[in-house]
């Protein structure tokens, strides 16, 4: 018999074969086990908003997909950094998993106290949809275009009132992003969320605000308030006439609202790999596509690496607004 099958039956060399060979079929069998049980996705934000409606859009895709029930937490507060605490303590198993919006990026800069580090503790799954939001002002204001309405400001610099649902959320930073490139000085009155600074915007009591789509668009049908342009880098598909905020005259000027899914830092990249093909299988579907455009929102779906990218220089763009401006939330 030849030596090389000799050695194949050798008492030491069988044992330490099969052992390898066990680890490395128990190691597939977990990949391709998971899901295994129900996934908690913790949303950062209360419900009905961008980022509750595409997570809940994307657990229901995974549940008819992996017949696994996802569970949808939300657990708003601090920016996000609640719901980002509660996922970055969690098992890195894939099965605790966090959604937010841009607040993420903007945590880092704003937030001096985090329980967690949001670019060491958390990595990114998917970018999963963009929204962006549209610049809208008090139809009192004598201004039809972004043009006029920085003429406007600077003719009275520190008088005109904007909206935003908060320190340091996504509308507080697309005004401070504009009031900077603008050259314009501009007055933040931040409220508890979108509604009530809506309300008062459309009383007259501000003169303007950045919101979604859908959160303004009867107020803009009736004539309660003037589109003046979006925000994204290119147009948005369900206003494809409305000008970005840099073909209006803002030369520079880009804030993607997007909303994207999380995972704790250590879980394994096979996991990560399964979550970010699923995102993007059920945001291709075209029945999807155009439920999201309804609501002014696009899917975004992307690989792995191009989203932490991504996400990477988002970070960095809005540190710097954020040092600009000043803003800090204790």
């Amino acid at each position: 018999m030849p030596r090389s099958t000799l050695a194949l039956h050798s008492p030491v060399v069988l044992p330490a074969m099969l052992v390898v060979l066990s680890a490395t079929c128990a190691g597939t069998a977990g990949a391709q086990a998971y899901p295994a049980k129900a996934i908690r996705i913790v949303v950062s934000a209360t419900p009905g908003g961008g980022v509750d409606t595409s997570s809940r859009i994307v657990g229901q895709g995974m549940t008819e997909r992996w017949g696994q029930a996802v569970l949808i937490e939300n657990r708003p507060g601090g920016g996000g950094a609640v719901a980002g605490d509660i996922v970055a303590r969690s098992a890195p198993d894939g099965y605790t998993l966090k959604t937010i919006s841009i607040g993420h990026s903007v945590l880092p800069s704003t937030h001096r106290n985090l329980s967690y580090d949001p670019e060491r503790d958390l990595v990114p799954v998917s970018v999963m949809v963009n929204g962006p939001n549209v610049l809208v002002v008090h139809p009192s204001l004598p201004v039809k275009s972004v043009k006029e309405l920085v003429s406007l400001a600077r003719s009275k610099p520190g008088e005109l009132l904007y909206a935003s649902s908060g320190n340091a959320g996504p509308p507080h930073m697309a005004m401070e992003l504009f009031r900077m490139l603008a050259g314009i000085d501009l007055v933040h009155v931040p409220y508890k969320g979108t509604g009530p600074g809506m309300a008062d915007l459309v009383a007259g009591r501000v003169s303007m605000t950045f919101a979604s789509v859908i959160s303004v668009r009867q107020h803009v049908d009736s004539g309660r308030l003037r589109l003046l342009a979006t925000s994204g880098a290119k147009r948005s598909a369900s206003i494809p006439d409305i000008p970005t905020m840099a073909e209006a005259g803002v030369a520079g000027y880009a804030v993607d609202v997007w909303y994207a899914m999380f995972a704790p830092s250590a879980t394994p990249r096979d996991i990560l790999q399964a979550l970010n093909s699923e995102v993007a299988r059920i945001l291709s579907q075209p029945a999807l596509k155009a439920k999201l455009a309804g609501q002014g929102m696009e899917p975004v779906a992307d690989t792995l690496d191009r989203t932490a990218a991504y996400i990477r220089a988002e970070t960095a763009k809005w540190a710097k607004v954020v040092k600009a401006a000043k803003i800090s939330v204790e």
